[in-house]
């Protein structure tokens, strides 16, 4: 007798959460009537959870180019770019699908700015620079800037010191590709950035981090940064 209690009362409590559990449902509905029941996960772990899957996840959708966490729209050109870490791992580029620079672990001749240079119109890679700010020429730097020609969009990542070496011509040069930030960057920041010269579609991303030893993951360096992002193909 006692048995078949337990079993009664284990029914009825199973009944009773299920009664719950739908009248929670049915509460989340009304609240949002344009949810299909479709984009619900239930979980069940001592009780209902209920899921919202985001309208834009799309489980079988087209696999994104440089491994972007949304793929861009139509025909964009995608791009994903990490700066380097410490003076150790290099810096990575990765434009349209294409890996221009390639992450090195042992830092290769990517110290200082790397730029990568693209055809704003085809997409097409046109040259690669990488400039030793900390004991090379920043007039070797300068001259690159100026060979670049208009409608051309530009990546750079930094890696280790990207500063020191660099004077107002330099400076101003890359502010004239898009940067805002360029005026401010010091001795071994880490800093990423995405322009043009003279291109129709007037892009510009940017992003930093501050050398400051009481906020540095690495001592004497701030940790790895990374961008991404999608810029209009021009038809």
């Amino acid at each position: 007798m006692i048995y078949v209690r337990r079993e009664k009362l284990k029914f009825i409590f199973m009944v009773a959460a299920l009664i719950i559990s739908i009248s929670f449902v049915l509460k989340l509905l009304q609240m949002n009537p344009e949810l299909a029941v479709s984009k619900l996960v239930e979980r069940s772990v001592g009780g209902v959870y209920v899921q919202l899957k985001p309208d834009n996840h799309k489980v079988d959708g087209p696999k994104s180019k440089c491994g972007l966490s949304k793929p861009c729209p139509g025909k964009d050109f995608a791009f994903k770019i990490y700066s380097g870490a410490t003076n150790i791992i290099g810096p990575q580029v990765c434009f349209d699908g294409k890996m221009i620079i390639e992450k090195d672990t042992r830092g290769g001749n990517w110290l200082g700015i790397n730029m990568v240079v693209i055809n704003e119109k085809t997409g097409e890679h046109v040259k690669t620079g990488s400039f030793n700010m900390w004991n090379g020429k920043v007039e070797d730097l300068i001259e690159f800037l100026k060979s670049i020609e208009d409608g051309s969009l530009v990546l750079i990542a930094s890696f280790d010191d990207p500063a020191t070496k660099l004077n107002d011509e330099a400076r101003s040069l890359i502010a004239e590709l898009g940067s805002s930030y360029i005026s401010q960057l010091k001795f071994r920041d880490n800093w990423i950035f995405v322009g043009g010269k003279k291109t129709i579609t007037h892009v510009s991303f940017e992003t930093h981090m501050k050398n400051d030893r009481e906020t540095n993951k690495y001592e004497s360096w701030p940790e790895m940064i990374e961008m991404e992002g999608c810029i209009p193909r021009i038809d």
